[in-house]
């Protein structure tokens, strides 16, 4: 991934010495375990503890000769330790290291993620307040449907965010299972009590039960959370892609004042970040049909998915860390044209009370059949001419028979059609 693309504080938690670190630290877990068990002597612990390091550089020489990254781990620890070095990795599998040291990578970068939408809630819900009364048009498939207002568009995404929130939580704690159950999960060589010890000192659980590794159906869940809220992300990015466009520009991006959109257009403001969020939110949807792919392994396990963790774990969860933090930034400094949204809404000449007259004509004692027909008729005489709804009705016989002008002027005034904006910002809890 390109430099300038990564948060360094999430970035770390995939580098080598990061890995490496939990990697030590799950074998003198290990190690203390199998001693207050009386299997490896107090004083080995002690040594393995204190001496206890490792250098990246010579673990990934080692490698280039044995082709084993744990192999190659344990054998530069036995050079720091010496020989109670012995004792590191008694009756364990390298799964029992990369797997549980895997979740702990997951959790640390879950928890980083969970943060950032948090931050993206809380603006979220700042300017869906600001805007409640922000009146604009609805569009169903692009065309103008019904009045809105621009905080209830907010709010829609506020609600997806939350429940995004609650997503990434489960999978959190869907990943947050280690293992130390020795080659195909028997515990043939290894007390459960060791797996039990490493887990609870290492902010994790063990797993119920467990083959040479933990499931991959737990991975997915992290990478399906993980996707589902880039597409909500993508879902804001979108609308914002819309709103800019030249033809309406009802909001925009942030643009710095030195900013520049246009190699060969000086006028030019495009929706950048909008669009790179749309194309990232592609590639978490790609990692996620590799993780899918993952769950199922031959027999007990194969190493087919270790290839394809080792790539979309880290860029997964530096992605949407990414995504978050632009998302944020892009929210929180939005231009919004709280006058062009009441232009755009006004051009469509008061078509947008169609349904509401239908619905008092239906009221009125006329067939719903018959209702529609009326409002249509002199609906489509707008569409075609340059007249508007609220002129045509007034001048229709067959409708002004059924409602009085006062009546229709009343329907036609775009405040009464918004009177329960406040319905959903109270069930949110938010006024």
């Amino acid at each position: 991934m390109i430099e300038r693309y990564t948060m360094p504080e999430i970035g770390r938690i995939w580098e080598d010495e990061n890995r490496f670190r939990i990697w030590l630290e799950i074998e003198i877990l290990a190690c203390e375990a199998q001693a207050k068990l009386g299997n490896i002597p107090e004083d080995a612990v002690k040594v393995i503890r204190e001496k206890g390091d490792f250098e990246v550089k010579r673990i990934l020489e080692i490698e280039a000769e044995v082709h084993h990254d744990v192999i190659a781990f344990l054998t530069n620890v036995a050079e720091y330790v010496g020989e109670p070095s012995r004792f590191v990795h008694y009756g364990m599998t390298s799964s029992d290291v990369l797997d549980t040291a895997l979740a702990v990578q997951m959790k640390q970068a879950g928890e980083l993620i969970f943060e950032k939408v948090d931050s993206v809630i809380e603006v979220l819900k700042r300017q869906a307040l600001r805007y409640k009364d922000t009146v604009m048009i609805g569009r169903s498939h692009g065309v103008h449907a019904e009045p809105t207002t621009f905080g209830l568009k907010l709010l829609v995404w506020y609600g997806e965010m939350l429940r995004n929130r609650e997503r990434l939580k489960r999978a959190i704690e869907t990943v947050s299972y280690g293992k130390i159950s020795g080659a195909v999960g028997t515990f043939a060589h290894m007390d459960p009590f060791v797996e039990e010890y490493v887990c609870e000192n290492l902010g994790l659980k063990p797993a119920e039960i467990s083959t040479q590794i933990l499931q991959r159906d737990r991975h997915a869940e992290f990478l399906a959370a993980l996707s589902i809220l880039a597409a909500t992300m993508e879902k804001i990015s979108v609308e914002i892609r819309h709103l800019q466009r030249t033809e309406v520009l009802e909001m925009e991006e942030p643009f710095g004042s030195r900013q520049k959109g246009s190699s060969a257009m000086p006028h030019k403001k495009n929706p950048i970040l909008s669009e790179r969020i749309s194309g990232m939110a592609r590639l978490l949807r790609g990692n996620l049909v590799a993780a899918l792919e993952n769950v199922a392994l031959w027999h007990e396990r194969d190493i087919s998915h270790s290839s394809v963790e080792r790539v979309i774990l880290p860029d997964s969860t530096i992605t949407v860390f990414y995504m978050l933090e632009k998302t944020r930034f892009l929210l929180d400094g939005m231009v919004v044209h709280a006058d062009n949204m009441r232009r755009n809404l006004d051009s469509g000449r008061g078509l947008v009370f169609s349904q509401s007259i239908l619905l008092r004509l239906v009221d009125a004692g006329v067939s719903r059949e018959d209702a529609y027909r009326l409002v249509q008729r002199c609906a489509m005489t707008v569409w075609n001419g340059d007249s508007d709804l609220l002129t045509e009705l007034k001048n229709d016989a067959e409708v002004t028979t059924h409602l009085t002008i006062e009546e229709l002027e009343e329907i036609c005034n775009v405040e009464n059609r918004l009177k329960n904006v406040n319905v959903s910002f109270k069930r949110y809890g938010l006024i």
